[in-house]
């Protein structure tokens, strides 16, 4: 998957675009070729969801509950999903989850969307019948396989720029990397633009040297998620700490855009 934040998201995006914009009424969800119970599987404000055992049944996996997380094994799977959390682990690859991981009467459920991601299957939209339906047959899930050097300098920048914040604020500063990298008056790659330094040093932990200290497991975490595509802070190029630095050239001359944490990120 190497860099997989570029190749992914059009895929994503064209997945998305299958699922109808609202609530379809009497719609239903399909799993390689099965039609599901509505308790099993259903569309809610254009989103399709199943849940973890219905997935497991249907496609041969075990799933089991080690008192924190739901685990699911089997057919080149690993894949594991804690209530609440804004990721699944799938095979090592983080893989975000906006709405959070939900339960639903006990039951542990996730979007077609997301499993579609994880499995590498194929979800489309009947648009006649109102029907969700993802193929996983013949798939072979992907395997995490970053970038080394996108990811040590990914991971070493947001522990280093956002140590202590929440998971959705690192994610955010990896964002700003990557959003930067995409940007023609950026340098083209993760460490050229952690290291730029065309008319200033760019992130104080170059200057401070923090930037080589041993990433946190959160900072790590927060990378893969980005170089998934994870998108929470849109086209923001900037960001700074305004309790550290209330007079600021970001804040005076780029559009806010939204605070994170203690973070405020602009455009």
């Amino acid at each position: 998957m190497k860099l997989n934040w570029k190749q992914g998201v059009a895929g994503i995006l064209a997945a998305l675009a299958l699922m109808p914009g609202a609530q379809a009424a009497g719609g239903s969800v399909k799993l390689n070729g099965t039609t599901l119970s509505a308790q099993e599987a259903w569309i809610e404000n254009g989103t399709s969801y199943i849940t973890l055992a219905a997935f497991a049944r249907e496609t041969g996996r075990t799933l089991r509950w080690d008192g924190k997380q739901a685990i699911l094994e089997g057919s080149g799977l690993e894949l594991t999903a804690a209530p609440g959390a804004i990721y699944i682990l799938s095979n090592d690859r983080g893989l975000y989850v906006a709405e959070g991981v939900r339960v639903v009467e006990g039951r542990t459920v996730l979007s077609l969307r997301l499993l579609s991601q994880a499995t590498s299957g194929a979800l489309s939209w009947d648009a006649a019948s109102g029907t969700a339906h993802l193929d996983t047959r013949g798939t072979v899930p992907a395997q995490a396989d970053y970038d080394e050097e996108d990811l040590d300098w990914m991971s070493r920048i947001i522990s280093a720029e956002s140590r202590g914040e929440p998971l959705l604020g690192q994610i955010a500063v990896g964002n700003v990397v990557l959003n930067r990298v995409a940007d023609k008056q950026f340098p083209n790659t993760v460490k050229e633009v952690i290291f730029d330094d065309k008319y200033a040093i760019q992130f104080e932990p170059v200057e401070n040297g923090t930037v080589y200290d041993e990433p946190t497991a959160s900072a790590v975490l927060a990378a893969k998620i980005s170089l998934e595509g994870a998108d929470v802070i849109g086209s923001a190029l900037y960001f700074y700490a305004p309790k550290l630095s209330p007079v600021n050239w970001i804040n005076q001359n780029r559009p806010f855009y939204m605070t994170i944490g203690c973070h405020d990120f602009h455009l």
